[in-house]
């Protein structure tokens, strides 16, 4: 990472006796708990410059509430405890020398910390960027607020650092709102920000959930060239490849405490802890497709193969014919962003698109689902015309076409709790209930198809789990009975054992009632575990399809070839010959 100037000179972590940096943060028994419920029990870790400490576990463990606390933003009524909380002013020059005891800082001292000595790079960057104001603001707000350079020169910075993260036409996107960018491209703005500064230590819950594998390897070499430069890193993430990757201590979390913790090659390779081989076996890749990523129940053994019925390749339920799509930018420059886009969906078939950001493939979805309207091309759902009807000669057939998004809670009514979202889909259905205890019974049905229960009709969305409302997400889109369900990085935001819960149920629904998938994701070790047959997207054009074991096997296209090297991945768990070794990562 290129260095940016401050206004006084920061001092680095004298070297511990022995040669070693002493830690630049030490994290001894603490706790953190709401009320009477204590979320975070008694860990201690530390971390030195220039060396990375990897957060790994479920969703409620206690990583990313640990993370926030190491900011000053646990939240209100918090209860933060510890026997040392500790930041090394030596590697800190703006709070004065010795440790700085976290724990008993004011807000006004918080502030003076975040940005300049520790940044931080939250997980979603749909809330965490304010969508009135324009990204390139964003991107400087860390400069503004410790006083580096003027107006201009903040300016051209956050140009340099959108461009040091891989945006594409900086000066044009540093312009925009943020709801005006996908999600990778606003991931990418959060990460910019907390760089602005250089600061000692880096904070990242989930940097790169919701990147493809290409700018997701940039981004990993950028935290590894600023490792290397003495920046120490605490990284939370569900992806154990990405941990793999750029880790160099792995800590384990389970219900607010750590179960395993050590090197990178002593937990991921040799785990002691059952936990830890739970999250393992739970990664997607080359060597889990056709089986179950979890022990479907007790007794039977874990990765049974799944049955379902042939799929006949002339029985076609979607089909997209020649699709472009023109955008008119900021600049009034029109930028083609799908460019002749054919593909057919067969029944009971997933087909899986992937790409990186920027490649077209959700707004070939949006297409293909009709909430976006083609320039030009068209899409047939059972070899009728689909796209190129009015709204209201599409309404009648809009049940055979479902929807499943990245960000379930956003689609969701927020007033509404789960039995109402349920019923509204319900009624859209061929077979709208015809009296309230048929509706309830249908809605319960649904929830027992996604492993949920009844007492979840009356929970509202905010109250549920991750896991738990894309459950939901995947109940409404099957309450009206589709034949076909787009499914937009349905699981890029669920932790791994999550995420292979999702799949697993995903896989069973497709072959209980035949539906098909068109399956978005830039996730390569998810869309080759689901997929029958793959596009690969880049620049808004097709430039690669074929059967999933083609594809990954026998790439053709060097874009293809260039996604498959970029991927990271656990050794011994799929991996292509062609992946580089860790041991050669790290040299």
């Amino acid at each position: 990472m290129t260095a940016i100037a401050l206004d006084s000179p920061r001092t680095t972590a004298a070297p511990a006796p022995g040669g070693n940096p002493r830690p630049l943060l030490t994290v001894e028994n603490l706790r953190i708990g709401f009320g009477a419920t204590e979320v975070v029990k008694g860990i201690s870790f530390q971390v030195a410059p220039g060396r990375c400490l990897a957060i790994v576990g479920e969703s409620g463990s206690g990583k990313s509430v640990t993370a926030r606390t190491l900011v000053g933003l646990t939240g209100a009524g918090a209860r933060v405890r510890a026997d040392r909380l500790e930041l090394d002013a030596g590697a800190a020059a703006t709070v004065g020398s010795g440790p700085i005891d976290l724990t008993a800082l004011a807000e006004r001292s918080w502030r003076r910390i975040r940005g300049r000595d520790i940044g931080f790079v939250l997980q979603d960057a749909l809330v965490s960027l304010d969508q009135l104001r324009r990204v390139g603001d964003e991107v400087a707000e860390p400069l503004k607020v410790h006083r580096w350079g003027n107006r201009a020169a903040r300016r051209a910075k956050a140009v340099e650092l959108l461009a040091s993260v891989g945006v594409p036409e900086p000066e044009v996107k540093a312009r925009q709102r943020p709801y005006e960018l996908s999600g990778g491209l606003r991931q990418r703005a959060l990460i910019a920000s907390a760089i602005a500064l250089d600061p000692p230590l880096l904070i990242a819950d989930e940097p790169t959930t919701a990147l493809d594998v290409t700018v997701q390897a940039q981004i990993l070499d950028l935290l590894a060239e600023s490792k290397r430069g003495g920046q120490a890193i605490i990284l939370i993430s569900h992806d154990l490849s990405v941990v793999d990757r750029i880790a160099d201590d792995v800590a384990v979390m389970k219900d607010g405490e750590i179960v395993e913790q050590g090197t990178v090659a002593d937990v991921l390779y040799a785990p002691a802890h059952p936990y830890t081989r739970a999250l393992l076996d739970a990664v997607p890749s080359t060597h889990t497709r056709g089986t179950r990523l979890v022990k479907p129940a007790a007794g039977e053994p874990a990765g049974a193969l799944r049955t379902r019925a042939p799929i006949d390749p002339d029985d076609v339920v979607l089909e997209a014919r020649h699709l472009s799509k023109v955008y008119r930018g900021p600049d009034r420059v029109d930028r083609t962003v799908v460019d002749d886009v054919s593909f057919a969906l067969r029944r009971g078939e997933t087909l899986g698109i992937v790409g990186e950001s920027g490649s077209g493939k959700t707004t070939t979805a949006r297409m293909a689902l009709a909430l976006e309207r083609a320039t030009a091309g068209e899409v047939l759902l059972d070899g009728e015309a689909w796209t190129g009807l009015s709204v209201g000669a599409r309404r009648p057939r809009r049940h055979r076409i479902g929807v499943v998004y990245q960000d379930p809670l956003s689609s969701f009514d927020p007033r509404w709790p789960v039995g109402r979202i349920l019923l509204d889909a319900l009624a859209t259905g061929p077979r709208p209930p015809s009296a309230k205890a048929e509706a309830r019974q249908r809605a319960v049905r649904l929830l027992e198809q996604v492993g949920l229960r009844a007492e979840h009709l009356e929970a509202a969305p905010l109250r549920l789990s991750g896991g738990q409302r894309q459950r939901v997400a995947i109940a409404r889109a099957l309450a009206p009975e589709p034949e076909v369900i787009v499914c937009d990085e349905p699981v890029s935001a669920l932790d791994v054992s999550i995420q292979a819960q999702v799949l697993d149920l995903l896989t069973d629904l497709q072959d209980e009632l035949g539906v098909s998938y068109l399956f978005i994701s830039h996730d390569l070790g998810v869309i080759h575990h689901m997929s029958d047959r793959i596009l690969v997207m880049k620049g808004g054009r097709v430039v690669e399809s074929g059967t999933a074991d083609d594809v990954f096997e026998h790439p053709r296209h060097p874009y293809t070839r260039s996604l498959l090297t970029a991927l990271p991945r656990l050794e011994g768990r799929g991996a292509l010959p062609s992946t580089p070794s860790r041991e050669d990562r790290v040299r």
